[in-house]
């Protein structure tokens, strides 16, 4: 399950390689490691249908009785049209998340953590991301807070991530029919995105003891 990830391509970038108008793009920084909680920026239809670039909060928040809300920031493709918490914003609220590659750890006390990239050049991708507004309390004696959050989908994983993740992967949208099919196709047609991305299309771009070695590339 990925909770770590790098974007550090600037706003101009990003619009010209999502085709988002100037006039629609939020502004956001280049970021080397983003956590959960953290705020980044991802792609969606506006309500004219249009692209907008927007920054949201990652991981959409999941109520517990007299503790912090938990940052739920991944949803299985199995399971997200019978899930009662993601099915509405699989059906309605789709979004793509901008991503220059994404971290791993493997073993613990030290863990080493490995980061996942198209190519050296941590040339940007979309995770097949979801959204939703939110509104309640994030801590059980806070006030209340409004705000958009986003997470994205994973599937099984590929040849080069299950040494270190065996069970799950990011779904990565890399080229302008899938991320287009994503945004505005029906809910049938997007499913069929949810799929493990080719081994030989992917690598690991750095390695180490600290979880942002190499991410700032």
């Amino acid at each position: 399950m990925c909770n770590l990830y790098s974007m550090t391509r600037n706003r101009e970038a990003i619009i010209r390689l999502f085709r988002v108008s100037h006039n629609r793009a939020a502004s956001f920084e280049p970021q080397s490691a983003i956590f959960p909680g953290g705020t980044a920026p991802i792609v969606r239809r506006a309500d004219d249908g249009e692209r907008e670039l927007a920054v949201m909060s990652w991981g959409f928040p999941l109520l517990q009785k007299e503790k912090s809300a938990k940052r739920v920031t991944n949803a299985r493709e199995d399971t997200v049209l019978s899930s009662r918490f993601w099915r509405s914003s699989f059906e309605h609220r789709r979004c793509l998340v901008p991503v220059t590659s994404f971290s791993e750890p493997k073993g613990k006390k030290p863990a080493v953590w490995h980061w996942f990239a198209l190519d050296e050049t941590r040339k940007p991708f979309a995770f097949a991301g979801l959204w939703r507004h939110w509104r309640g309390r994030l801590k059980p004696t806070a006030d209340p807070v409004e705000m958009d959050v986003f997470a994205f989908l994973t599937t099984r994983p590929n040849e080069v991530v299950s040494p270190i993740h065996p069970t799950r992967m990011p779904v990565m949208l890399v080229g302008n029919e899938a991320q287009e099919t994503w945004l505005t196709g029906s809910p049938k047609e997007a499913i069929t995105l949810a799929r493990t991305y080719p081994s030989d299309s992917m690598k690991i771009v750095a390695e180490g003891e600290k979880q942002d070695v190499g991410a700032g590339a």
